[in-house]
């Protein structure tokens, strides 16, 4: 069920049965010659709303912009500073909070997230704490999940791509895009057809380093049956620590 979707006395009804709630969350930016620039939010929300209906779970409205200020040398892509990716996370999960959400799961389709998201609860923990709360309040918790790092997901993606998977723009994601979006599948060469690897900075930095944006991946090997593949693995996987989460203290 999409919390958007709903109407207040939808959600209302939802929160006597259930207190978690899902929320995906990626960015927008440059994904290689191949790669769709909402590839991270995107992958995010596909696996987000497979395990709403796996899980029969409630899911947020996607956090589409990031933390991506290295990738803003290519076009089109959109960054958050960290400073305000953090209140934004903050502002969601005290809106959710505030109606009686208290299990906040996160599911990621950024590396480029994880340190604010991080940082993102701890202010979060923080400010309950120097305001007192937790007597007569339920305890809110929050959790970050990768869709792209369980070890099913990693174990399928070395199976199926091996060193080209590599760890911007990869096959994986490429691929998963491609089943959910198959309208929107993109060809292009590349070479050298596996993308250097190597340290990335600011804006600058990465355009010079990897100039058609990819790092030690090979997209070109992207296709929707793999993207099938890798969607129902993620869903299986995430869905199942989600009520893991759901049931711990």
């Amino acid at each position: 069920m999409l919390l958007h979707h709903c109407t207040w006395q939808e959600v209302e009804a939802r929160l006597k049965r259930s207190t978690g709630i899902i929320v995906p969350i990626g960015s927008t930016e440059q994904h290689g010659p191949n790669g769709l620039i909402g590839t991270d939010a995107l992958c995010a929300e596909v696996v987000a709303h497979g395990v709403g209906e796996a899980a029969d779970a409630l899911v947020a409205p996607t956090i589409s912009v990031g933390m991506a200020q290295h990738h803003l040398g290519f076009a089109g892509s959109i960054t958050l500073r960290p400073s305000t990716l953090i209140a934004v996370v903050c502002d969601t999960v005290h809106s959710l909070a505030r109606h009686g959400f208290d299990r906040i799961y996160f599911v990621n389709g950024h590396g480029g997230n994880i340190a604010t998201l991080s940082a993102a609860f701890s202010e979060i923990y923080a400010e309950r704490s120097f305001n007192g709360q937790g007597h007569n309040t339920p305890a809110v918790r929050c959790r970050l999940k990768n869709w792209f790092d369980g070890p099913a997901i990693k174990s399928l993606s070395e199976e199926l791509y091996g060193d080209a998977e590599g760890s911007h723009a990869t096959p994986s994601e490429v691929s998963l895009t491609q089943y959910a979006f198959p309208e929107s599948v993109k060809r292009a060469a590349m070479s050298p057809e596996i993308a250097p690897k190597g340290p990335i900075h600011d804006a600058q930095d990465y355009r010079h380093r990897f100039p058609d944006g990819r790092i030690g991946s090979d997209p070109t090997l992207a296709s929707p049956e793999a993207g099938k593949r890798l969607f129902d693995t993620a869903v299986e996987e995430v869905a199942g620590e989600y009520q893991q989460f759901l049931s711990a203290g």
